[in-house]
């Protein structure tokens, strides 16, 4: 959620800077700003009869003194009523606004995004090249048909050296972050609340990608971002602790909206898949170096295992409402003659601490929102389809990772 002070003494250059990320048509300020009039009139009227009434309850309680408090009482109610709905609507209008673009984030949708890092070249093959489906089902590693009879479409099994090789990767991306002394390791509940969804920015825009219970108090989580960004949730973080640090393994899941393209099959899109997120609760001043060591762990991770990406920053439009800058690591799908994001770099600077009032106190003693920034570290369900076609052998088998060859006790995956 965006500061009221701040889109109050700046409108012109918050007004801009929206602009970067949503249409003319829907951004109105002007009527944020007659609520938060309303919202406050109605305070300073509020406040005094609430004084009064106070006031007349301290003396002798005959009938005129009673009848006073009693009307106090009424026009208290009254003006109590008219607050409660301007409050409400004013909220929901503060919720819709996304973050504040950073300044080097460019205006539009992914059409302006821009690649700024590129590792390795594309793989050459002397063959003709496989999809990843056709490899994953040829070698046994994933059960498609099985899987779908047991949930539907857009789920899949990991079974024999297929499983063994997603723990590989979780490992690999586990061991890294253990190697980095500072971060905590987490397992979060996989469902959480609808006021946590809300304080990670998901909703309201969002509901409809998530998986809810059936009472619909509870959904499941898309990402662990959502359940880290609520662990310290209103509290206030002792100055000396922060930067605090976590990764966290969940499952995640999404419902994946709208059909899916051809050449999305497998598992490049589906409803379930292994992550392990990255998340920071630093001071302000700290938060862009954050967000570089968060982007220098992804790539590492990628770089690793040896895969040709893409780091692209994603221009205003194309970033979650929550985050004022993102860059993602895409890795090359040669069946797809494209890429597919594995990582999401962002920064959410104090919108996610506004909404969930995480603050931490300054050297002069006054609370302050801390900055909270999350990194994919990394998700599996587009690097295994990665390795399997970037790694193919001319005889069907496929390359195993150097990195991965420890945890998997062999070298190719089909021998």
């Amino acid at each position: 959620m965006l500061d009221i002070k701040l889109i109050r003494d700046n409108t012109k250059e918050v007004e801009t800077a929206l602009l970067k990320r949503m249409g003319k048509k829907d951004l109105d300020l002007s009527v944020v700003l007659k609520l938060d009039d309303e919202r406050r009139s109605l305070l300073t009227q509020i406040e005094p009869l609430q004084a009064q009434r106070n006031q007349a309850s301290k003396t002798k309680p005959d009938a005129k003194t009673i009848t006073q408090i009693k009307k106090i009482g009424e026009q208290i109610k009254k003006l109590e009523s008219k607050l409660e709905k301007v409050e409400l609507d004013f909220n929901e209008r503060m919720s819709a606004l996304p973050n504040l673009p950073a300044d080097d984030v460019v205006a539009g949708g992914k059409e302006n995004n821009q690649v700024i890092k590129t590792f390795k070249d594309k793989p050459a093959f002397s063959f003709a090249p496989k999809n990843h489906v056709d490899l994953a089902t040829n070698l046994n590693l994933i059960d498609y048909p099985r899987a779908a009879k047991m949930s539907g479409a857009g789920f899949w099994a990991y079974v024999g050296d297929g499983a063994l090789l997603e723990w590989a990767l979780l490992n690999y991306f586990i061991d890294f972050h253990r190697s980095h002394g500072d971060y905590k390791f987490m397992i979060p509940p996989f469902l959480l609340s609808e006021k946590s969804a809300y304080i990670s920015g998901h909703l309201p825009k969002f509901r409809e990608d998530l998986f809810w219970t059936e009472e619909g108090k509870l959904c499941l989580n898309a990402t662990s971002e959502m359940m880290l960004g609520n662990y310290h949730r209103e509290e206030i973080l002792p100055a000396e602790e922060l930067p605090l640090k976590y990764y966290a393994y969940s499952t995640c899941f999404r419902r994946e909206a709208g059909a899916y393209r051809t050449e999305e099959r497998g598992m490049v899109r589906g409803h379930q898949f292994n992550k392990i997120e990255m998340f920071h609760f630093t001071r302000p001043e700290n938060s862009w170096s954050a967000f570089d060591e968060l982007l220098s762990h992804a790539q590492q991770l990628v770089e690793g295992l040896g895969l040709h990406y893409n780091t692209v920053q994603l221009a205003a439009g194309d970033c979650s409402s929550a985050m004022a800058k993102t860059v993602d690591l895409e890795v090359w799908i040669p069946s797809m003659n494209g890429y597919k994001e594995v990582s999401s770099v962002s920064n959410a600077l104090d919108y996610q601490a506004r909404r969930g009032n995480i603050r931490f106190k300054d050297k002069d003693g006054k609370n302050k929102f801390v900055h909270t920034l999350n990194a994919s570290g990394l998700a599996t369900s587009r690097v295994l389809p990665a390795i399997l076609e970037q790694y193919q052998q001319a005889d069907g088998t496929v390359l195993i990772p150097e990195a991965l060859q420890k945890y998997m006790g062999k070298k190719y995956l089909g021998k």
